[in-house]
């Protein structure tokens, strides 16, 4: 009697979503870490050899002066390579594991740069320092436990299928389009006062970089499979359009350094770059097409709490604020410095019969123990900008 139970048909890439490639995704998270380790231990390195290099005599090899003393220094290139190890694990990064998961991790590098500088370089990580460490880390944590665990597109015929989407190109053109103009018109009259103008271009093309990067990570992982990639040529056009974003990425953030404070740039760069890369790679990449509900809320989420940690680790790290017992006045007449912002603040002094101590000084915020007179109290002075001032 001939056997009439019937197979049902399964087309292969059926095959390919039935579970999520947990190994890619593992071995993309493994190297996205990896390599934020690496960065930002190499930033310490060549900051240790840059400290050595000034304590020399000869103060004309300093880079600040315009020396390049540093490229004789073997600490320096110990930094260089150790770089260079981490850009090469984030590069292959972006081939196993989703680009909505590689990018975010980048803030990793600042945690990383934060605490060892601490330790290494015996720079002072305040309260607020440590508690964004610790918000990073949460934030980071959210978005590797929410981030999609598998990917829309898992070849070159897959890829070269979806740069013909109608949204992709537009988001390119879109791209292009908008940097010209920030260049031609936008720089020339607002680069130096405003902080999101050099900022934008950087990140805009930055994502269009990953996007390269991804697709050029693609290709050499099929090569080293078995498949010969480098006779296409969508893979020489990720490989020019890879160097091509690059180099404007660099200039331009390099004009934003240049002009503004690090501890902005760095924040902003971090926000802007991350948020163009998710939008970017989830049109072409069709990333998030996988996820529910609850994962997108936890991504979002994940992402703001970075950005909060990112923020408070760089903008208040001259914060001079602690815990410590001997950081707030116990005895009348004694004079503490609390380094705040730029502003006059008002403290009670529980020792003094609950009365307010105000001063008010440029840069800190002084905190004078002991009573106001009443004639103070009465007839306060004022500062230029308008603040009361009493001694």
């Amino acid at each position: 009697m001939a056997d009439t139970t019937v197979t049902p048909s399964v087309h292969p890439t059926e095959l390919a979503h039935t579970g999520p490639n947990m190994v890619d995704f593992y071995i993309g998270l493994g190297l996205a870490v990896s390599s934020s380790l690496f960065i930002g231990s190499s930033f310490i390195i060549k900051k240790k050899a840059l400290i050595k290099l000034a304590n020399t005599a000869d103060v004309t090899k300093r880079a600040s002066e315009g020396g390049y003393g540093y490229l004789r220094e073997w600490l320096w290139w110990m930094g260089v390579i150790t770089m260079g190890v981490g850009e090469a694990c984030n590069f292959a990064a972006y081939a196993f594991a989703p680009a909505s998961l590689v990018t975010p991790l980048g803030a990793l590098s600042v945690l990383v740069t934060a605490i060892l500088s601490s330790r290494l370089l015996k720079e002072r990580l305040n309260l607020l320092g440590k508690i964004g460490c610790a918000v990073c880390l949460l934030g980071s944590t959210s978005i590797v436990i929410h981030s999609p665990k598998e990917e829309e597109v898992s070849s070159m015929a897959d890829l070269a299928l979806k740069m013909k989407d109608a949204v992709f190109i537009l988001y390119v053109i879109s791209v292009i389009v908008v940097t010209f103009a920030i260049v031609i018109y936008v720089a020339p009259r607002y680069g130096r006062s405003n902080i999101l103008v050099y900022i934008s271009v950087c990140s805009l093309i930055g994502s269009l970089s990953v996007i390269s990067v991804k697709g050029l990570g693609l290709a050499i992982k099929e090569t080293i499979m078995g498949s010969q990639q480098f006779t296409n040529m969508l893979t020489w056009f990720w490989l020019l359009s890879v160097i091509a974003c690059v180099s404007v990425q660099l200039i331009y953030l390099n004009k934003s350094l240049d002009i503004y404070n690090t501890s902005m740039v760095t924040p902003i760069y971090y926000v802007f770059f991350t948020t163009f890369v998710i939008l970017a790679s989830g049109i072409l990449y069709k990333e998030w097409s996988c996820l529910g509900v609850s994962d997108v809320i936890g991504n979002v989420i994940g992402f703001l709490t970075t950005i909060i940690g990112i923020f408070q680790m760089q903008l208040f790290r001259h914060v001079d604020i602690s815990l410590r017992p001997d950081f707030f006045p116990r005895n009348h007449g004694n004079l503490r410095h609390v380094e705040l912002a730029n502003s006059a603040t008002s403290l009670v002094n529980p020792e003094n019969g609950g009365r307010n101590n105000h001063a008010y000084s440029n840069g800190t915020t002084a905190w004078h123990g002991g009573n106001s007179s009443s004639s103070e109290n009465e007839n306060p002075r004022t500062n230029r900008a308008g603040n009361v001032l009493y001694t």
